[in-house]
């Protein structure tokens, strides 16, 4: 199942950003590895990133949102969990 986390940056977002992306993307790589990342990135206007991700549950993908470095200290100030359908591109 698919999950949309959205992670919408604190006030010291930015700042905070440049400082712990060594360890957000330390957090990311092992489930990029197990090919469960569908995307993820920054959002371009700096409101903050969006990261799409398979787990087994809702849970699953709140916890994950939930200890990634960037919620642990402040990057995001509020993050949200959605299931997600992928339309396109169709998987094969």
């Amino acid at each position: 199942m698919k999950f949309a986390i959205f992670g919408f940056d604190g006030p010291d977002g930015e700042a905070k950003r440049k400082i712990y992306r060594p360890a957000h993307l330390a957090k990311m790589e092992p489930l990029d590895a197990q090919g469960r990342v569908v995307l993820a990135g920054p959002l371009t206007d700096k409101a903050g990133s969006l990261i799409v991700i398979e787990a087994d549950s809702l849970e699953e993908a709140q916890q994950f949102a939930r200890e990634d470095p960037y919620t642990v200290h402040g990057v995001f100030e509020r993050i949200e969990v959605h299931p997600f359908t992928q339309i396109f591109p169709k998987e094969q």
